[in-house]
């Protein structure tokens, strides 16, 4: 399989969320048996739920208030040393988060900072406001897709006419691997791919399974 070959799936995600790490990491199995090309970018749950907070529960506000760090981090850090960090940057913070359960604390942004080949100074954009112009960019470039009535992640890829197909989600747990992330992802593109289809949604019944 060739580079050239590969369909680009552009990912946007927040390193906050469990079920946007669940669908990041069933992107890695179908980057395995499609050929698929991840490019990730970041999009920040904090400048979706800015201009509502009064609507929300107290405690996801609360959470709100912490989402910026890992988001700066992040855009920062593509910023300064470029997109192919992303990835490897995602898969780090992601690991401690949600499979470790680590609290969003500087120590564990500059432990997955190391991981990731890159400097722990970036460490300080999470209390900066330095590249929140960036941020918002990377967001409203994601969010445009779909509207404002998701969250992340979002991905597009390119459809045969040559418009992007995008959408939010899936929302799925655990990730699938192997060939049943490849039925996931064709029927995915399938749903996705016609004018006019919008949702298809059931009770989640369990949360994230971390494997």
């Amino acid at each position: 399989m060739s580079e050239t070959a590969k369909t680009p799936a552009d990912f946007w995600f927040d390193p906050l969320c469990p079920w946007a790490w669940m669908t990041s990491r069933w992107m890695l199995e179908v980057e395995k048996v499609r050929p698929v090309e991840v490019r990730w970018h970041v999009m920040s749950l904090a400048v979706l739920n800015e201009d509502k907070l009064d609507e929300l529960p107290e405690k996801y506000r609360e959470l709100m208030a912490t989402a910026w760090g890992p988001v700066r981090v992040c855009i920062a850090a593509e910023e300064q040393h470029g997109s192919e960090v992303l990835g490897p940057l995602y898969t780090a913070l992601g690991t401690r988060l949600h499979n470790r359960g680590l609290d969003r604390t500087r120590e564990t942004l500059v432990d997955a900072l190391k991981e990731a080949g890159l400097p722990a100074e970036l460490a300080d954009a999470a209390d900066s406001d330095a590249y929140d112009a960036q941020l918002r960019a990377s967001h409203k470039e994601g969010i445009d897709l779909v509207g404002q009535e998701v969250g992340t992640p979002v991905i597009a890829v390119p459809g045969h006419d040559g418009e992007q197909i995008a959408f939010f989600g899936p929302v799925v747990t655990p990730a699938p691997k192997g060939e049943e992330a490849a039925k996931l992802w064709d029927g995915t593109l399938m749903v996705a791919s016609i004018p006019g289809f919008y949702e298809i949604k059931r009770t989640r019944a369990q949360g994230p399974i971390f494997d």
